[in-house]
């Protein structure tokens, strides 16, 4: 699985879940995933969660690390599947640093607050995540907290530290499949 953590600031606004972002804009071809920092703003009409959307919510952080992962594939199960395990990866990595997170379902929380968002989608040609951990929770619509109230620092080590264990995990998953025989 192929990685990148970008250092520039990069606002997440939707668009970003749409096949072949991250070749448009960071040249990786195939499976990937990306990390970079910057606010969230999600515009009612850019989202895919509809629930959320017919509530009349909207999603926002002044600062998150935000992962943008595709597969080259069209199974949304199997993609909803990969965020779960993406939310562990990072629970793990979190807890790595002595922090107690819990998980419900697709999220994660520190105490009461809301540390992450994520979604899973799929596009003609493959299937996106994005998972956004808030860095600084000024101005959420949600009881949120943030990377840096639970005293996490060094952001981009965390990042890539999670890309690695998630790439791990799915290089794993795939050497699994391969050296089982036929029933």
């Amino acid at each position: 699985m192929k990685s990148l953590y970008f250092e520039n600031d990069l606002k997440y606004t939707g668009d970003e879940l749409t096949s072949h972002w991250i070749y448009r804009n960071f040249g990786i071809l195939g499976d990937a995933i990306v990390a970079f920092i910057g606010e969230v703003d999600v515009a009612r009409d850019r989202m895919i969660d509809l629930s959320e959307a017919i509530d009349q919510s909207y999603i926002f952080s002044p600062s998150m690390l935000n992962f943008i992962v595709e597969h080259f594939d069209h199974d949304l199960n199997l993609a909803i599947y990969r965020q779960r395990l993406l939310m562990v990866c990072i629970m793990e990595e979190l807890q790595q640093l002595n922090i107690s997170v819990t998980r419900r379902g697709d999220n994660l929380f520190v105490h009461r607050g809301k540390l992450s968002i994520s979604i899973a989608t799929a596009t003609a040609v493959s299937t996106l995540i994005h998972v956004g951990l808030n860095i600084n929770t000024e101005g959420t619509p949600v009881e949120t907290i943030g990377l840096s109230d639970i005293g996490v620092t060094d952001i981009r080590a965390l990042g890539e530290n999670i890309m690695m264990r998630y790439g791990r995990e799915i290089d794993q998953i795939y050497d699994a499949r391969c050296k089982v025989r036929s029933v």
